[in-house]
C-alpha cells in the first residue's frame, strides 16, 4: 500500500485549486523575470572571434545567419572528450525540434564547443542531431563567457563560474559531486578534464551591424531549457534523483 498521501476527488480538488493559485504566482513572477532578464544592458562585443562550422570558418557575426537574435548553448565537448557530456547531450536533444521554429522567429540556435569540428560532427551524426553545432577550438570564446578554465586555474582556485569563485580541485575534490567520476568515464576523461568545460547559454543580439553580449546563465540556470525536467516535475515522483542515471539517449539498452 502506498506511503504518499491520499483521500477523496473532492480533497483532491480542493488541494489542486489552491496550488493553481500558487501556480498562476508563478507564472506572473516568471513573466517579471523574463522582463528584467530582457532589460540588462547590452554589452558591445568587438573581440573578433572565429568558428568552425559545417560551412566553413564564420564570425560571431555569422552566426545570425541573417537574424537579429542569437542563441549559444555552450555544449561540454572538449578538445580531449571522445563523447559530448551526457547532461548537455539530453538538453540537446530537445534542439532538433524547436531550432527550426525560432529561426523563423528572428533567433538562430547554435551549440558551441572547443572540441574539434570533425569530432562535433561526428558525435551530431551518432545522435542524430540536426541543429547547427560550431567549434571554438583554439579560441578565446569559451573562456571569455566563463564555460571554459585552464589546468592552472583549476589548480589554484581561479574559476569564476556561475558568477562565483570556486575553491581549487585539491580542497573540493570533483567539485563535492560523487557522480563526476562515471560521467567524465561517459565522455572518455577524467574529472579534471571533465570539469574544466562547463554548461551555459549565451544570447547575443546584432543592430545596425554591432554584435552585443544580452544574458548568459549557467548550472541551474538552464533548468528552465531543458524540456525533460520541465516534464520530471509534473511526473507523480518528480525527478527522483537518488544518483546520477542520465546516459547519451543511444545508450540506455547497453545498461
Amino acid at each position: 500500500m502506498t506511503a504518499h498521501r491520499t483521500g477523496t476527488r473532492d480533497e483532491w480538488l480542493a488541494a489542486r485549486l489552491d496550488l493553481l493559485k500558487t501556480e498562476k504566482e508563478l507564472t506572473r513572477r516568471s513573466d517579471a523575470v523574463a522582463q528584467q532578464r530582457q532589460s540588462l544592458p547590452w554589452v558591445r562585443i568587438d573581440k573578433e572571434y572565429r568558428f568552425e562550422t559545417d560551412d566553413g570558418s564564420a564570425s560571431l557575426k555569422d552566426l545570425f545567419k541573417g537574424r537579429s537574435q542569437l542563441l549559444v548553448y555552450h555544449f561540454m565537448f572538449g578538445p580531449d572528450y571522445k563523447a559530448g557530456c551526457p547532461s548537455c547531450s539530453a538538453i540537446a536533444d530537445g534542439f532538433n525540434g524547436i531550432a527550426v521554429h525560432l529561426a523563423n522567429h528572428d533567433v538562430l540556435l547554435w551549440a558551441v564547443s572547443r572540441a574539434p569540428l570533425a569530432k562535433l560532427q561526428a558525435f551530431k551524426r551518432r545522435m542524430g542531431w540536426t541543429f547547427p553545432w560550431a567549434s571554438s577550438f583554439g579560441g578565446d570564446f569559451n573562456a571569455d563567457f566563463n564555460v571554459w578554465f585552464s589546468e592552472q586555474q583549476q589548480r589554484e582556485g581561479g574559476i569564476e563560474y556561475n558568477y562565483q569563485r570556486e575553491a581549487p580541485l585539491a580542497t573540493m575534490p570533483s567539485r563535492a559531486m560523487p557522480d563526476d567520476g562515471p560521467v567524465a568515464a561517459m565522455t572518455g576523461t577524467d574529472v579534471p578534464t571533465y570539469t574544466r568545460e562547463r554548461p551555459g547559454m549565451s544570447a547575443f543580439v546584432r543592430e545596425d551591424g554591432v554584435v552585443y553580449h544580452t544574458y548568459s546563465t549557467y548550472a541551474r540556470g538552464l533548468d528552465g531549457l531543458w524540456g525533460m525536467y520541465q516534464w520530471l516535475d509534473r511526473a507523480p515522483k518528480g525527478r527522483n534523483e537518488p544518483g546520477y542515471w542520465l546516459r547519451h539517449h543511444d545508450d540506455y539498452d547497453k545498461r
